[in-house]
């Protein structure tokens, strides 16, 4: 899945939550620490990867060795503040960044790429990249359709739910 699609299902899985739970839209701050708790394994990997220190590009922040515990702890830390939401809503980001990554791979029977899942115990290959879904009408199907589907529907979502995070970007960046 490409990055910035696993920010948009971060906030798609922590909007489901907030209106299971809560019965309501998601507000600005927990939204927006869903969707840095979406990009950190990318944020992480991806320039470890380019710098040479990891062999490929989805290792350390993809690994649930990594997620599950970093999720615990930035959820204790937050509930130690009386602030519960912002630690729920991060590891609900980032859980759904590493559990996103894995249906491709079972899609298209690359199931040895799903190492990533328990970096450094299993090997992780390189990634191969956009899976082949099918054809349709004599044109190829490919991940990246489904992903742009996802993109739409996430976006839409966002701006029904008034945009949540914006505003709270806003009073913090000079735009």
């Amino acid at each position: 899945m490409l990055p910035p699609v696993h920010l948009v299902v971060g906030y798609i899985c922590y909007a489901a939550y907030t209106r299971w739970s809560r019965g309501e839209a998601p507000r600005g701050w927990p939204a927006l620490a869903a969707v840095v708790g979406a990009a950190l394994p990318d944020l992480l990997d991806k320039p470890l990867y380019a710098a040479g220190v990891l062999p490929v590009g989805r290792a350390i922040g993809h690994s649930l060795l990594f997620a599950i515990p970093v999720s615990v702890v930035v959820w204790v830390v937050a509930r130690s503040r009386d602030r519960d939401l912002l630690g729920v809503a991060f590891a609900i980001g980032l859980l759904s960044h590493v559990v996103t990554d894995v249906p491709w791979h079972l899609l298209s029977g690359d199931y040895h790429e799903l190492g990533f899942l328990l970096w450094p115990v299993t090997h992780m290959p390189e990634y191969t990249g956009t899976k082949p879904l099918g054809t349709v009408g004599g044109l190829e199907v490919t991940t990246l359709w489904l992903e742009g589907i996802v993109v739409v529907a996430g976006v839409t979502l966002w701006w029904r739910d008034g945009r949540p995070g914006l505003r709270e970007i806003r009073s913090v960046l000079p735009i």
